[in-house]
């Protein structure tokens, strides 16, 4: 798709979601989970796409979803086939979420142009259950060093639990792995003192040693 700076994004804001630039198409990430699964099934580079109320998800693996918007409801969709699909919340403002049928989509603003995202595994060294590996999910989380002016990208490994708790394991920007534990009723880490904030779907963790990290409650919570 052409990009330009559209109108089609401040629609997109009054519905309580936006792209992450001026533009229609964007470069993205996205992670597939099976249907009521919370182990991810393949992490791959994606294309979005919206215009007038319209959107085209195209996966680097040669998956596309086209969605047509349905009724006067935001968030109710068909895709090409005519099955209903769903956008829900659970990534803040880091990206958005699409149920299908047999399948959910998450897709991720970040890493569509880092060399991590195009590398075989773009979260190593974590990787899942269904890799081989040991965790139930991987991901990249939006990290932060102490005094940097921007966030970069970290690789995390997520481990679950039953009602919403999970343990993830971040490599932080200097490369040194840590433990969050995400528990009913508390946040700690296995390195030093964090705080954690919770601001709708996104948990923002600071470090004592001042660095910043990004969690979407949908990377504890699972598919």
């Amino acid at each position: 798709m052409k990009q330009k700076a559209s109108a089609v994004l401040m629609a997109a804001l009054s519905m309580g979601w936006s792209l992450p630039s001026a533009a229609d198409s964007t470069l993205a990430r996205c992670e597939i989970y099976p249907k009521g699964s919370d182990k991810i099934q393949t992490m791959v580079p994606c294309t979005f796409g919206q215009r007038q109320g319209y959107i085209t998800i195209t996966r680097e693996d040669g998956v596309t979803y086209d969605l047509s918007p349905v009724g006067d409801r935001p968030g109710n969709f068909r895709d090409q086939d005519g099955n209903a699909v769903y956008r829900q919340s659970g990534l803040g403002e880091a990206g958005l979420i699409f149920r299908f049928p047999t399948e959910s989509v998450f897709v991720y603003w970040d890493s569509a142009e880092s060399e991590g995202a195009s590398a075989e595994n773009a979260t190593a060294p974590f990787a899942t259950k269904y890799e081989g590996g040991e965790y139930d999910a991987t991901t990249l989380l939006r990290c932060k060093a102490k005094g940097a002016a921007t966030f970069s990208q970290c690789p995390a490994g997520i481990l679950r639990m039953e009602n919403g708790k999970a343990s993830i394991v971040i490599q932080s920007p200097p490369g040194q792995q840590f433990t969050v534990n995400f528990m009913t009723d508390y946040v700690n880490a296995t390195v030093g003192e964090v705080s954690a904030e919770l601001n709708g779907d996104l948990w923002t963790v600071t470090r004592d040693n001042g660095e910043v990290y990004e969690v979407p409650l949908a990377a504890i919570e699972g598919g």
